[in-house]
């Protein structure tokens, strides 16, 4: 320090700190030249503040907001530490530490990994969770002693981890105390919140600090996880697959009709669909009554409501194309080689059950794939 530093140091008799704004100080020494204070100076400490006087490694007192005179009427502690039994008139030695007491607002919090929890619906999952939270120093004496002790610039950076890593170790014992449902939570994130400010302050408490908001904005899932339960919900919408495979059919006809080809190439992609249709919507409706879901094709059978018959699960044929057994095809399969020319109403098929082969359009079940296609020329 400079003489001309030295010297002001002594006529200076006011102690304050103004924070600078663009600076998040928590902690701030008021720096005099060897800690020097005169008996009789000013201590001004403003709202948002509190001041701590730190004397041969020993916390002695703690002032709140008010202008204070530095004397022995109202330092006992300090005259008791100095060992001065009638008072003091020269300059005496003391740190003095500015301590913030302000609100700290929109702190961020979140998960740096994803945490394994299990969902009574999915089984074990995995989540992330961000939010925000504020916190104020509450016992001044405690925060110097646990977290500034000589710092000279105790600012907001030296701590937000330790910070962010007490929030997201107890949120994540909150949520999973909490039980609630996966699809359920963004309908109780207050509720989370809650538990988990419970958790939090004891440990905040123990450096000082209340915790004064705690806010949880999201809790996601992984991308694949979320892309397959889009899926999910999509088949959910759809419901009945194949009275959706007949829509899509019939909405489809109109343009197959301005097409080249006609309506003749539509024949096997309608004989397609609808076997297609069939065949997921028996496996759904299998899925379904295996995993024990109420459904209303499995409440109440079709002939007990006095409604037609269940459709017939996939058939498969023989075929005898290019002079060889070939198959088994199913229905989809037969379509597409009536379509490529493959399979005509001559060609021999055969399925388990009959007594031989036949030529496809004495099939009663395949007629419908030769709709479209012209029969032979005569002659």
């Amino acid at each position: 320090m400079g003489l001309g530093s030295w010297i002001g140091g002594q006529f200076i008799d006011i102690i304050e700190f103004t924070e600078p704004s663009q600076n998040e100080i928590l902690a701030h020494r008021f720096t005099r030249h060897k800690n020097e204070i005169k008996n009789g100076a000013k201590l001004i400490v403003r709202e948002g503040q509190a001041a701590g006087f730190v004397k041969e490694g020993q916390l002695a007192d703690v002032k709140l907001p008010g202008m204070y005179t530095l004397d022995t009427k109202n330092m006992p502690i300090l005259s008791t530490i100095l060992g001065w039994k009638y008072g003091f008139e020269s300059p005496f030695k003391c740190e003095v530490y500015f301590i913030s007491t302000r609100q700290w607002t929109n702190q961020k919090w979140g998960t740096q990994n994803p945490i394994m929890l299990r969902d009574p619906e999915f089984g074990p999952v995995r989540l992330r969770a961000f939010g925000t939270y504020a916190f104020k120093v509450t016992d001044p004496g405690t925060f110097l002693k646990e977290l500034v002790a000589t710092d000279p610039s105790f600012e907001l950076y030296e701590i937000s981890s330790q910070f962010r890593n007490v929030i997201v170790s107890r949120f994540v014992d909150s949520l999973a105390s909490a039980k609630i449902p996966m699809l359920d939570l963004a309908g109780n994130y207050e509720k989370v919140s809650k538990v988990a400010l419970e958790r939090i302050a004891p440990e905040m408490a123990k450096m000082g600090i209340s915790l004064t908001q705690f806010f949880v904005e999201n809790i996601s899932l992984p991308p694949e996880v979320e892309a397959a339960l889009d899926k999910r919900s999509q088949m959910a919408v759809l419901g009945n697959l194949d009275q959706y495979a007949k829509f899509q059919t019939a909405e489809a006809i109109p343009t197959a009709a301005g097409n080249p080809g006609g309506l003749a190439g539509l024949g096997a992609g309608i004989g397609a669909g609808v076997a297609i249709g069939n065949t997921m919507g028996g496996a759904f409706a299998g899925a379904a009554g295996a995993s024990g879901v109420v459904t209303p094709s499995n409440t109440t059978s079709p002939s007990a409501a006095g409604g037609p018959p269940p459709l017939p699960t996939a058939v498969a044929y023989h075929a005898s194309i290019d002079g060889a057994a070939a198959g088994p095809f199913d229905m989809a399969a037969l379509a597409a080689h009536v379509s490529g020319g493959k399979i005509t109403r001559s060609t021999l098929v055969w399925k388990s059950g009959m007594s031989g082969w036949v030529a496809a359009d004495t099939v009663a079940e395949l007629k419908p794939l030769f709709a479209d296609v012209p029969p032979p020329l005569p002659g």
